[in-house]
């Protein structure tokens, strides 16, 4: 294999991840964006290879979830189902994590595909993975949360872990606070988590605030960014530039893990960003740019929410495959008609007609200088002022 071999994980059998018909996290996202990528011809693009989901190993599954955990999930998801009782404890059967059949099978499936990709990459053969069907970021050692049952991401890190990797750096774009991927390894100073989000006091999961740094045996191991309601692509990339490099600069991590929920978007149901696949694409621009400088490219990647399916989360995914794979697409490239035509199909609605949402990448870069004036800017500095001191980075110029 060379270096710039990518592994890319797909298996339709995800789509079996399916929470039923009105949740928001249907699993067309996943077929669509496979399609797409395909339609784009990513998947037979030199150096890119599409790999299955392998068997389950259960020792990886149980060294980040509880086994009283594991064995609720498999009950709640056979014919018997879990007591309920159990079942509470444990977030299964709620509006968020409703129970359905072979949930643990399914779930398991996303959990893997992480896991495989991070022993691919461990293995020396690839230097950069994607897993779009992973990113649970929610879920907890004993709790299903937000979509989530088992956290795939803590599974693929934990596998570096074990490799010997003694710096490793999670960097969660999603909407949504990474909180199951923090509070895992909140006392571990070997991973640094830094999480860009929608502020706790406006969106699920209420948390991921600048104070929250990490625990007491790994101080400045947790960042957190929480950006007021309706930011947009200009200010979101702000934040990243004011925060993100830096602190992986410092930390010089040996493999950047991301996770690209891409709920942030201007047309996702479930959150008030107002971003664009846009912006999205110049943000994993930037993680990959990372990799390359801090971790001697090695990168993975995983999707996570967006509930957008046809809009946004399809193309936001093909260019992360696009992106991981050095082919990266024009954003005025138009829409396949065949793709086009199968998504209407599918959903009775009309498809976008190109990669670009308008947004032209531009934005007004941190070492411009701090606005004491601006929302956006207190929240960075916020962050800055409790982390930053930990890093031998001053708040106000570094």
């Amino acid at each position: 294999m060379a270096d710039s071999d990518v592994y890319v994980v797909w298996d339709e059998a995800v789509t079996g991840y399916n929470f039923g018909p009105s949740h928001p996290m249907h699993p067309l996202r996943l077929d669509l964006t496979a399609k797409l990528a395909i339609d784009f011809e990513l998947f037979d693009a030199p150096h890119v290879h599409v790999n299955p989901i392998g068997d389950l190993d259960e020792a990886a599954l149980s060294r980040v979830h509880d086994d009283d955990y594991i064995a609720a999930v498999k009950a709640a998801g056979s014919p018997e189902g879990a007591d309920p009782e159990v079942a509470e404890r444990h977030g299964l059967g709620t509006d968020d994590v409703p129970v359905f059949e072979n949930m643990h099978a399914a779930s398991a499936m996303l959990f893997q595909g992480s896991v495989d990709a991070a022993r691919a990459i461990i293995s020396g053969d690839y230097r950069r993975a994607v897993n779009f069907s992973g990113g649970m970021h929610h879920a907890m050692a004993d709790k299903a949360s937000g979509f989530c049952v088992y956290n795939d991401v803590a599974g693929a890190i934990n596998e570096f872990l074990d490799a010997g990797y003694e710096r490793i750096a999670y960097i969660d774009l999603d909407a949504h606070h990474g909180d199951g991927v923090e509070q895992l390894f909140w006392d571990d100073p070997r991973v640094l988590t830094i999480s860009i989000h929608e502020s706790g006091k406006y969106l699920f999961p209420g948390t991921g605030y600048p104070a929250d740094i990490g625990g007491l045996r790994a101080a400045a191991s947790a960042a957190n960014i929480a950006l007021p309601p309706r930011t947009t692509d200009e200010d979101w990339l702000r934040a990243f530039d004011g925060t993100v490099p830096a602190l992986i600069a410092a930390f010089s991590p040996q493999i950047i893990v991301s996770q690209h929920g891409c709920d942030g978007h201007r047309m996702d149901p479930l959150t008030h960003m107002r971003l664009s696949v846009d912006g999205m694409r110049v943000a994993t621009e930037r993680v990959r740019a990372l990799a390359e400088e801090h971790a001697e490219g090695r990168w993975l990647s995983t999707g996570g929410g967006g509930y957008a399916i046809i809009d946004v989360v399809p193309r936001a995914w093909t260019n992360l495959i696009a992106i991981a794979a050095n082919a990266d697409l024009d954003p005025a490239a138009r829409i396949p008609g065949r793709w086009a035509h199968y998504a209407q199909t599918k959903t009775g609605r009309e498809a976008p007609l190109s990669m670009t949402d308008g947004f032209d990448g531009t934005f007004t870069p941190w070492s411009h200088g701090f606005d004491p004036e601006s929302e956006l800017d207190r929240a960075v500095m916020g962050t800055r002022k409790n982390l930053f001191p930990f890093f031998g980075l001053d708040p106000y110029f570094d």
